[in-house]
Protein backbone atom coordinates (compact mmCIF):
# COMPACT_ATOMS: atom_id res chain seq x y z
CA UNK A 1 0.00 0.00 0.00
CA UNK A 2 1.47 3.45 -0.96
CA UNK A 3 -0.07 6.49 1.78
CA UNK A 4 2.14 8.79 -0.68
CA UNK A 5 4.78 8.42 -3.28
CA UNK A 6 7.46 9.13 -0.69
CA UNK A 7 9.16 5.22 0.47
CA UNK A 8 11.58 7.05 2.99
CA UNK A 9 12.81 5.24 6.19
CA UNK A 10 13.93 6.61 9.23
CA UNK A 11 16.98 5.92 11.12
CA UNK A 12 17.81 4.24 14.42
CA UNK A 13 17.80 6.85 17.27
CA UNK A 14 19.36 6.75 20.38
CA UNK A 15 17.98 6.58 23.95
CA UNK A 16 17.82 10.52 24.02
CA UNK A 17 15.80 10.85 21.16
CA UNK A 18 12.65 10.80 19.93
CA UNK A 19 12.14 7.78 17.44
CA UNK A 20 10.83 9.39 14.35
CA UNK A 21 8.28 7.53 12.33
CA UNK A 22 8.27 8.50 8.07
CA UNK A 23 6.69 11.55 7.34
CA UNK A 24 4.10 9.40 5.26
CA UNK A 25 3.57 6.82 8.12
CA UNK A 26 -0.21 6.28 8.36
CA UNK A 27 -1.95 6.31 12.05
CA UNK A 28 -5.40 5.52 12.66
CA UNK A 29 -7.70 3.61 14.54
CA UNK A 30 -9.68 0.12 13.97
CA UNK A 31 -13.16 -1.25 15.05
CA UNK A 32 -15.66 -3.63 13.64
CA UNK A 33 -19.19 -3.68 12.91
CA UNK A 34 -20.52 -6.22 15.25
CA UNK A 35 -18.76 -5.04 17.94
CA UNK A 36 -19.75 -1.80 17.67
CA UNK A 37 -22.70 -1.04 15.55
CA UNK A 38 -25.88 -2.15 17.52
CA UNK A 39 -29.10 -2.03 15.71
CA UNK A 40 -28.71 -5.28 14.64
CA UNK A 41 -32.45 -5.59 13.63
CA UNK A 42 -32.49 -1.97 12.31
CA UNK A 43 -33.03 -1.28 8.29
CA UNK A 44 -33.87 -4.67 7.05
CA UNK A 45 -30.48 -5.93 8.26
CA UNK A 46 -30.53 -9.69 8.75
CA UNK A 47 -28.97 -11.73 11.48
CA UNK A 48 -25.45 -13.05 11.59
CA UNK A 49 -23.66 -16.03 12.96
CA UNK A 50 -22.64 -14.04 16.05
CA UNK A 51 -26.22 -12.93 16.66
CA UNK A 52 -26.85 -16.34 16.51
CA UNK A 53 -23.79 -17.70 19.05
CA UNK A 54 -24.84 -14.70 21.34
CA UNK A 55 -28.08 -15.90 21.60
CA UNK A 56 -27.15 -19.23 22.53
CA UNK A 57 -27.14 -19.93 26.23
CA UNK A 58 -23.23 -20.26 28.01
CA UNK A 59 -21.75 -19.23 24.69
CA UNK A 60 -20.69 -15.38 25.38
CA UNK A 61 -20.12 -14.33 29.33
CA UNK A 62 -22.72 -12.73 30.64
CA UNK A 63 -25.13 -13.52 27.72
CA UNK A 64 -24.32 -10.10 26.25
CA UNK A 65 -24.85 -9.37 22.85
CA UNK A 66 -24.28 -6.96 19.62
CA UNK A 67 -26.89 -5.01 20.53
CA UNK A 68 -26.78 -2.12 21.45
CA UNK A 69 -23.13 -1.90 21.45
CA UNK A 70 -21.63 1.44 20.93
CA UNK A 71 -24.69 2.28 19.33
CA UNK A 72 -22.15 3.51 16.70
CA UNK A 73 -24.83 2.87 13.74
CA UNK A 74 -26.52 6.30 15.24
CA UNK A 75 -23.62 7.77 16.67
CA UNK A 76 -21.17 7.21 14.07
CA UNK A 77 -21.19 11.37 13.23
CA UNK A 78 -20.05 11.57 16.92
CA UNK A 79 -17.57 9.00 16.74
CA UNK A 80 -15.79 10.26 13.79
CA UNK A 81 -15.25 13.78 15.17
CA UNK A 82 -13.82 11.42 18.07
CA UNK A 83 -10.97 10.54 15.54
CA UNK A 84 -10.94 13.71 14.12
CA UNK A 85 -9.75 14.84 17.69
CA UNK A 86 -7.46 12.15 17.71
CA UNK A 87 -5.61 13.13 14.93
CA UNK A 88 -6.31 10.07 13.08
CA UNK A 89 -5.36 9.92 9.85
CA UNK A 90 -6.91 6.63 8.83
CA UNK A 91 -10.00 4.90 10.38
CA UNK A 92 -10.20 0.88 9.63
CA UNK A 93 -14.03 -0.47 9.86
CA UNK A 94 -15.92 -3.93 8.49
CA UNK A 95 -18.59 -3.84 6.41
CA UNK A 96 -21.82 -5.70 7.75
CA UNK A 97 -22.54 -8.47 5.12
CA UNK A 98 -26.19 -8.65 6.62
CA UNK A 99 -26.76 -5.63 6.31
CA UNK A 100 -25.98 -5.12 2.52
CA UNK A 101 -27.52 -8.86 2.32
CA UNK A 102 -29.81 -10.19 4.71
CA UNK A 103 -29.68 -13.66 3.31
CA UNK A 104 -26.16 -13.58 2.33
CA UNK A 105 -27.02 -13.00 -1.42
CA UNK A 106 -29.81 -12.27 -3.48
CA UNK A 107 -31.74 -8.95 -2.45
CA UNK A 108 -29.78 -6.44 -1.68
CA UNK A 109 -31.18 -4.18 1.46
CA UNK A 110 -30.12 -0.25 0.07
CA UNK A 111 -30.38 1.46 3.83
CA UNK A 112 -27.21 -1.00 4.58
CA UNK A 113 -25.46 0.56 1.57
CA UNK A 114 -26.37 3.61 2.37
CA UNK A 115 -25.21 3.76 5.88
CA UNK A 116 -21.72 2.90 4.73
CA UNK A 117 -22.09 5.89 2.23
CA UNK A 118 -23.15 8.34 5.43
CA UNK A 119 -19.97 6.68 7.16
CA UNK A 120 -16.84 7.15 4.35
CA UNK A 121 -18.71 10.75 3.16
CA UNK A 122 -18.57 11.52 6.79
CA UNK A 123 -14.96 10.67 7.23
CA UNK A 124 -13.51 12.35 4.03
CA UNK A 125 -15.70 15.23 5.33
CA UNK A 126 -13.32 15.16 8.59
CA UNK A 127 -9.91 14.33 6.07
CA UNK A 128 -10.06 10.70 7.72
CA UNK A 129 -8.79 7.84 5.18
CA UNK A 130 -11.26 5.16 5.25
CA UNK A 131 -10.22 1.54 4.94
CA UNK A 132 -12.57 -0.81 4.71
CA UNK A 133 -12.85 -4.31 5.52
CA UNK A 134 -15.23 -6.57 4.05
CA UNK A 135 -15.49 -9.45 6.54
CA UNK A 136 -15.07 -9.72 10.58
CA UNK A 137 -16.20 -12.57 11.25
CA UNK A 138 -20.36 -11.71 10.99
CA UNK A 139 -21.18 -13.99 7.93
CA UNK A 140 -25.03 -14.13 7.50
CA UNK A 141 -26.71 -16.66 9.27
CA UNK A 142 -28.58 -17.49 6.05
CA UNK A 143 -24.97 -18.89 4.72
CA UNK A 144 -24.72 -20.78 7.69
CA UNK A 145 -27.31 -22.42 7.41
CA UNK A 146 -26.16 -23.71 4.06
CA UNK A 147 -22.66 -25.03 5.54
CA UNK A 148 -21.15 -21.62 5.52
CA UNK A 149 -16.92 -21.84 5.36
CA UNK A 150 -17.54 -25.62 4.92
CA UNK A 151 -19.99 -24.64 1.48
CA UNK A 152 -17.66 -24.33 -1.01
CA UNK A 153 -20.10 -21.87 -2.63
CA UNK A 154 -19.82 -19.66 0.27
CA UNK A 155 -16.42 -18.23 -0.99
CA UNK A 156 -18.07 -17.22 -4.72
CA UNK A 157 -20.79 -15.86 -2.39
CA UNK A 158 -18.35 -13.77 -0.75
CA UNK A 159 -17.20 -12.74 -3.68
CA UNK A 160 -20.22 -11.13 -5.02
CA UNK A 161 -20.77 -8.99 -1.55
CA UNK A 162 -17.05 -7.99 -2.28
CA UNK A 163 -17.98 -6.32 -5.88
CA UNK A 164 -21.38 -4.93 -4.78
CA UNK A 165 -19.62 -3.02 -1.75
CA UNK A 166 -16.66 -2.28 -3.89
CA UNK A 167 -18.95 -1.09 -6.52
CA UNK A 168 -20.45 1.36 -4.33
CA UNK A 169 -17.85 2.80 -1.98
CA UNK A 170 -15.40 2.48 -4.49
CA UNK A 171 -15.47 6.23 -5.84
CA UNK A 172 -14.62 7.42 -2.43
CA UNK A 173 -12.42 4.12 -0.90
CA UNK A 174 -9.08 3.09 -2.13
CA UNK A 175 -7.76 0.76 0.25
CA UNK A 176 -9.61 -2.46 0.81
CA UNK A 177 -9.19 -5.59 3.09
CA UNK A 178 -10.78 -8.90 2.52
CA UNK A 179 -10.71 -10.98 5.22
CA UNK A 180 -9.50 -10.19 9.13
CA UNK A 181 -8.02 -12.75 10.72
CA UNK A 182 -9.44 -15.81 9.05
CA UNK A 183 -7.46 -18.11 11.63
CA UNK A 184 -9.74 -17.26 14.29
CA UNK A 185 -12.83 -17.58 11.78
CA UNK A 186 -11.84 -21.21 10.69
CA UNK A 187 -10.13 -22.16 14.24
CA UNK A 188 -11.94 -20.62 17.20
CA UNK A 189 -15.12 -21.08 15.18
CA UNK A 190 -14.85 -24.68 13.74
CA UNK A 191 -12.18 -26.34 16.14
CA UNK A 192 -12.66 -25.18 19.60
CA UNK A 193 -15.49 -23.72 19.15
CA UNK A 194 -15.17 -20.72 20.98
CA UNK A 195 -16.40 -18.47 18.21
CA UNK A 196 -19.58 -18.43 15.85
CA UNK A 197 -20.47 -20.76 14.79
CA UNK A 198 -19.08 -22.90 17.81
CA UNK A 199 -18.13 -26.37 16.00
CA UNK A 200 -15.49 -28.76 16.83
CA UNK A 201 -15.14 -30.21 14.22
CA UNK A 202 -10.81 -30.24 13.03
CA UNK A 203 -10.86 -31.61 9.73
CA UNK A 204 -14.00 -29.01 9.36
CA UNK A 205 -12.22 -26.35 10.23
CA UNK A 206 -9.12 -26.86 8.15
CA UNK A 207 -12.24 -26.83 4.51
CA UNK A 208 -13.11 -23.34 6.43
CA UNK A 209 -9.84 -22.32 6.29
CA UNK A 210 -9.29 -23.27 2.64
CA UNK A 211 -12.91 -21.65 1.42
CA UNK A 212 -12.25 -18.31 3.26
CA UNK A 213 -8.76 -18.31 1.29
CA UNK A 214 -10.50 -19.19 -1.74
CA UNK A 215 -12.85 -16.49 -0.83
CA UNK A 216 -10.51 -13.64 -0.26
CA UNK A 217 -8.66 -14.59 -3.69
CA UNK A 218 -11.94 -14.74 -5.79
CA UNK A 219 -13.02 -11.30 -4.26
CA UNK A 220 -9.67 -9.93 -5.06
CA UNK A 221 -10.17 -10.79 -8.32
CA UNK A 222 -13.90 -9.34 -8.52
CA UNK A 223 -12.60 -5.71 -7.13
CA UNK A 224 -9.73 -5.45 -8.82
CA UNK A 225 -11.29 -6.29 -12.32
CA UNK A 226 -13.65 -3.20 -11.35
CA UNK A 227 -11.23 -0.91 -9.85
CA UNK A 228 -9.11 2.14 -10.42
CA UNK A 229 -5.40 1.57 -10.44
CA UNK A 230 -4.93 3.76 -7.45
CA UNK A 231 -7.07 0.85 -5.41
CA UNK A 232 -4.45 -1.53 -3.10
CA UNK A 233 -5.94 -4.42 -1.90
CA UNK A 234 -5.23 -6.93 1.42
CA UNK A 235 -5.77 -9.06 3.79
CA UNK A 236 -5.63 -9.48 7.50
CA UNK A 237 -4.09 -12.11 8.98
CA UNK A 238 -3.38 -12.44 13.25
CA UNK A 239 0.27 -13.57 13.76
CA UNK A 240 1.73 -14.79 16.64
CA UNK A 241 5.62 -15.15 17.31
CA UNK A 242 6.14 -18.92 18.99
CA UNK A 243 8.51 -19.08 22.04
CA UNK A 244 10.85 -22.04 23.64
CA UNK A 245 12.66 -21.87 26.98
CA UNK A 246 15.10 -24.23 25.08
CA UNK A 247 17.05 -24.73 21.78
CA UNK A 248 16.89 -27.88 21.70
CA UNK A 249 15.88 -29.79 18.62
CA UNK A 250 12.49 -30.94 20.66
CA UNK A 251 11.96 -27.20 21.04
CA UNK A 252 12.58 -25.80 17.79
CA UNK A 253 9.86 -28.44 16.25
CA UNK A 254 7.52 -27.44 18.39
CA UNK A 255 7.71 -23.75 17.55
CA UNK A 256 7.93 -24.79 14.10
CA UNK A 257 4.37 -26.74 14.55
CA UNK A 258 2.74 -23.99 16.27
CA UNK A 259 4.41 -21.34 13.71
CA UNK A 260 2.81 -23.58 10.82
CA UNK A 261 -0.58 -23.87 12.47
CA UNK A 262 -0.96 -19.92 13.83
CA UNK A 263 1.01 -17.90 10.58
CA UNK A 264 2.52 -20.04 7.85
CA UNK A 265 -0.64 -22.16 7.00
CA UNK A 266 -2.52 -18.71 5.78
CA UNK A 267 0.56 -16.42 4.84
CA UNK A 268 2.15 -18.99 2.33
CA UNK A 269 -0.54 -19.70 0.05
CA UNK A 270 -1.43 -15.72 -0.07
CA UNK A 271 2.78 -15.79 -1.03
CA UNK A 272 1.72 -18.62 -3.75
CA UNK A 273 3.91 -20.71 -2.12
CA UNK A 274 0.94 -23.20 -1.54
CA UNK A 275 0.18 -24.96 2.05
CA UNK A 276 3.55 -25.91 3.55
CA UNK A 277 4.24 -29.19 3.01
CA UNK A 278 5.30 -30.12 6.83
CA UNK A 279 1.90 -28.34 8.13
CA UNK A 280 -0.03 -30.70 5.94
CA UNK A 281 1.86 -33.50 6.99
CA UNK A 282 1.31 -32.35 10.50
CA UNK A 283 -2.32 -31.95 10.55
CA UNK A 284 -2.82 -35.41 8.24
CA UNK A 285 -4.09 -37.74 10.40
CA UNK A 286 -7.33 -35.24 11.71
CA UNK A 287 -8.87 -36.36 8.29
CA UNK A 288 -8.80 -35.52 4.28
CA UNK A 289 -9.43 -32.01 4.89
CA UNK A 290 -7.51 -31.55 1.21
CA UNK A 291 -10.37 -33.04 -0.64
CA UNK A 292 -11.96 -29.46 -0.64
CA UNK A 293 -9.14 -28.25 -2.71
CA UNK A 294 -9.41 -28.28 -5.84
CA UNK A 295 -7.27 -27.52 -9.51
CA UNK A 296 -6.98 -23.86 -10.00
CA UNK A 297 -8.01 -22.66 -6.12
CA UNK A 298 -4.35 -22.36 -5.11
CA UNK A 299 -3.82 -19.88 -7.70
CA UNK A 300 -6.65 -17.38 -6.72
CA UNK A 301 -5.78 -18.06 -3.19
CA UNK A 302 -2.18 -16.92 -4.79
CA UNK A 303 -3.88 -13.81 -6.66
CA UNK A 304 -1.50 -10.89 -5.75
CA UNK A 305 -2.47 -8.51 -2.90
CA UNK A 306 -0.99 -4.96 -2.32
CA UNK A 307 -0.42 -5.21 1.06
CA UNK A 308 -0.24 -7.24 3.75
CA UNK A 309 -2.65 -6.58 6.93
CA UNK A 310 -0.66 -7.72 10.32
CA UNK A 311 -2.98 -7.68 13.27
CA UNK A 312 -0.51 -9.03 16.47
CA UNK A 313 -1.28 -9.00 20.98
CA UNK A 314 0.80 -11.50 22.43
CA UNK A 315 3.41 -14.63 22.08
CA UNK A 316 2.40 -17.97 22.41
CA UNK A 317 5.00 -19.96 24.72
CA UNK A 318 5.34 -23.47 23.64
CA UNK A 319 7.23 -27.02 24.95
CA UNK A 320 7.53 -30.15 24.26
CA UNK A 321 5.05 -32.52 25.59
CA UNK A 322 6.53 -36.06 26.99
CA UNK A 323 4.55 -38.06 24.19
CA UNK A 324 4.86 -36.46 21.12
CA UNK A 325 1.10 -37.69 19.94
CA UNK A 326 -0.13 -35.90 22.39
CA UNK A 327 -3.08 -34.17 21.50
CA UNK A 328 -2.83 -30.96 22.12
CA UNK A 329 -5.99 -28.78 23.52
CA UNK A 330 -6.44 -25.51 22.39
CA UNK A 331 -6.94 -23.63 18.90
CA UNK A 332 -4.56 -25.57 16.71
CA UNK A 333 -6.55 -28.46 14.89
CA UNK A 334 -3.83 -31.65 14.57
CA UNK A 335 -1.37 -30.20 16.81
CA UNK A 336 0.44 -33.40 18.26
CA UNK A 337 3.20 -33.20 20.50
CA UNK A 338 3.28 -29.51 22.07
CA UNK A 339 2.29 -27.87 25.38
CA UNK A 340 0.96 -24.51 25.14
CA UNK A 341 2.57 -22.96 28.26
CA UNK A 342 1.04 -20.00 30.92
CA UNK A 343 1.90 -16.78 29.53
CA UNK A 344 4.15 -14.51 31.91
CA UNK A 345 5.05 -11.36 33.42
CA UNK A 346 2.20 -8.74 33.69
CA UNK A 347 -0.67 -9.85 32.16
CA UNK A 348 -3.45 -7.81 30.30
CA UNK A 349 -6.90 -8.63 31.79
CA UNK A 350 -7.81 -10.57 28.89
CA UNK A 351 -4.85 -12.86 30.50
CA UNK A 352 -2.57 -12.33 27.53
CA UNK A 353 1.35 -11.75 27.93
CA UNK A 354 2.63 -8.44 27.13
CA UNK A 355 5.96 -8.23 25.30
CA UNK A 356 6.83 -5.94 22.42
CA UNK A 357 9.70 -8.21 21.83
CA UNK A 358 7.87 -10.69 20.33
CA UNK A 359 6.33 -7.87 18.27
CA UNK A 360 9.92 -6.60 16.92
CA UNK A 361 10.60 -10.27 16.26
CA UNK A 362 7.52 -10.87 14.08
CA UNK A 363 7.99 -7.84 12.09
CA UNK A 364 11.55 -8.75 11.42
CA UNK A 365 10.27 -11.97 10.45
CA UNK A 366 7.45 -11.01 8.19
CA UNK A 367 9.89 -8.29 6.39
CA UNK A 368 12.15 -11.67 4.93
CA UNK A 369 8.77 -13.49 4.50
CA UNK A 370 7.07 -11.60 2.37
CA UNK A 371 9.91 -8.86 0.28
CA UNK A 372 8.91 -5.90 -1.13
CA UNK A 373 5.20 -5.81 -0.02
CA UNK A 374 4.52 -3.23 2.17
CA UNK A 375 2.99 -4.05 5.65
CA UNK A 376 0.40 -1.77 7.68
CA UNK A 377 -0.21 -2.95 11.32
CA UNK A 378 -3.98 -3.01 11.08
CA UNK A 379 -4.66 -3.64 14.77
CA UNK A 380 -2.73 -4.02 17.74
CA UNK A 381 -4.02 -3.07 21.55
CA UNK A 382 -4.62 -4.25 24.89
CA UNK A 383 -7.60 -4.90 27.33
CA UNK A 384 -7.39 -3.65 30.60
CA UNK A 385 -10.17 -2.81 33.49
CA UNK A 386 -10.13 1.30 33.48
CA UNK A 387 -11.26 2.62 36.00
CA UNK A 388 -13.38 6.36 35.64
CA UNK A 389 -12.00 8.93 38.92
CA UNK A 390 -14.17 11.12 40.33
CA UNK A 391 -13.92 13.93 37.46
CA UNK A 392 -14.65 11.51 34.99
CA UNK A 393 -11.28 10.85 33.53
CA UNK A 394 -9.93 7.36 32.56
CA UNK A 395 -6.00 7.31 33.36
CA UNK A 396 -4.42 4.02 31.92
CA UNK A 397 -0.85 4.17 32.43
CA UNK A 398 -0.84 0.45 31.99
CA UNK A 399 -1.90 0.78 28.15
CA UNK A 400 -0.06 3.68 27.39
CA UNK A 401 2.85 1.60 28.70
CA UNK A 402 1.92 -1.03 26.03
CA UNK A 403 1.17 1.22 23.33
CA UNK A 404 4.47 3.28 23.85
CA UNK A 405 6.65 -0.10 23.96
CA UNK A 406 4.66 -1.80 20.80
CA UNK A 407 5.38 1.40 18.82
CA UNK A 408 9.05 1.20 19.55
CA UNK A 409 8.90 -1.74 18.31
CA UNK A 410 7.51 -0.78 14.71
CA UNK A 411 9.94 1.74 14.97
CA UNK A 412 12.51 -1.16 15.24
CA UNK A 413 11.46 -2.58 12.61
CA UNK A 414 11.58 0.20 10.17
CA UNK A 415 14.70 1.43 10.97
CA UNK A 416 16.15 -2.42 9.99
CA UNK A 417 14.41 -1.71 6.92
CA UNK A 418 10.97 -3.52 7.21
CA UNK A 419 8.32 -1.56 4.78
CA UNK A 420 5.85 -1.16 7.77
CA UNK A 421 3.62 1.83 6.16
CA UNK A 422 0.94 1.93 8.90
CA UNK A 423 0.04 1.61 12.77
CA UNK A 424 -4.03 0.92 13.17
CA UNK A 425 -4.66 0.91 17.22
CA UNK A 426 -7.04 -1.58 18.28
CA UNK A 427 -9.99 -0.05 19.47
CA UNK A 428 -11.09 3.07 19.08
CA UNK A 429 -14.13 2.44 20.96
CA UNK A 430 -14.30 0.15 23.80
CA UNK A 431 -16.93 -2.68 22.37
CA UNK A 432 -18.50 -6.02 22.35
CA UNK A 433 -15.64 -8.26 22.62
CA UNK A 434 -17.35 -11.74 21.30
CA UNK A 435 -17.56 -14.64 23.49
CA UNK A 436 -16.17 -12.06 26.48
CA UNK A 437 -18.90 -9.26 25.62
CA UNK A 438 -18.48 -6.14 27.54
CA UNK A 439 -16.02 -7.26 30.06
CA UNK A 440 -12.74 -6.44 28.10
CA UNK A 441 -12.17 -2.92 27.23
CA UNK A 442 -9.41 -2.32 24.65
CA UNK A 443 -10.64 0.93 23.72
CA UNK A 444 -8.87 4.78 23.11
CA UNK A 445 -11.83 5.89 24.32
CA UNK A 446 -14.08 4.56 26.99
CA UNK A 447 -17.68 3.60 26.28
CA UNK A 448 -19.90 3.81 29.47
CA UNK A 449 -22.77 1.06 28.02
CA UNK A 450 -25.30 2.59 29.60
CA UNK A 451 -25.34 6.08 28.73
CA UNK A 452 -23.21 5.75 25.47
CA UNK A 453 -21.04 8.89 27.01
CA UNK A 454 -17.48 8.73 25.00
CA UNK A 455 -13.99 9.70 27.30
CA UNK A 456 -11.19 9.34 26.04
CA UNK A 457 -8.89 7.71 27.71
CA UNK A 458 -4.89 8.61 28.99
CA UNK A 459 -4.10 6.39 26.25
CA UNK A 460 -6.25 8.20 23.27
CA UNK A 461 -4.24 11.68 24.24
CA UNK A 462 -1.27 9.74 24.48
CA UNK A 463 -1.87 8.48 20.92
CA UNK A 464 -2.77 11.89 19.66
CA UNK A 465 -0.12 13.38 21.15
CA UNK A 466 2.13 10.82 19.63
CA UNK A 467 0.44 11.10 15.77
CA UNK A 468 1.19 15.33 16.66
CA UNK A 469 4.66 14.72 16.36
CA UNK A 470 5.12 11.32 14.19
CA UNK A 471 7.36 10.15 17.41
CA UNK A 472 7.79 8.26 19.84
CA UNK A 473 9.73 8.90 23.01
CA UNK A 474 13.16 6.81 23.04
CA UNK A 475 12.32 5.41 26.53
CA UNK A 476 9.33 6.07 29.35
CA UNK A 477 6.42 6.42 29.45
CA UNK A 478 5.14 9.84 29.07
CA UNK A 479 4.90 11.80 25.86
CA UNK A 480 4.95 15.67 26.29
Amino acid sequence: MTTTDSDSRVGPASAAQALEFPPDFLWGAATAAFQIEGSTTADGRGPSIWDTFAATPGKVLAGDNGDPACDHYNRYAEDVELMTSLGLAAYRFSVAWSRILPRGAGAVEPRGLAFYDRLVDELLAKDVRPVATLYHWDLPQALEDEGGWRNRDTAYRFAEYAELVHARLGDRVQLWSTLNEPWCSAFLGHHNGIHAPGLTDSQASLEAMHHLLLGHGLAVEAMRAQAPEDHRFSLVLNFTTAWADNDDSASRDVVRKVDGLHNRIFLDPVLGRGYPADVVEDVAWVGDWQRVVRDGDMDVIATPIDWLGVNYYSPTRVAPAADPAHVTEGPFPGLRGAELLDPRGELTSFGWEQSADAFAELLLTLGRTVGDLPIVVTENGSAFHDEVDELGRVDDPRRVAYLLDHLRAVHTAISAGVDVRGYLAWSLLDNFEWAEGYSQRFGLVRVDYDTQVRTVKRSGATLARIIGRNSVPATGYEVA
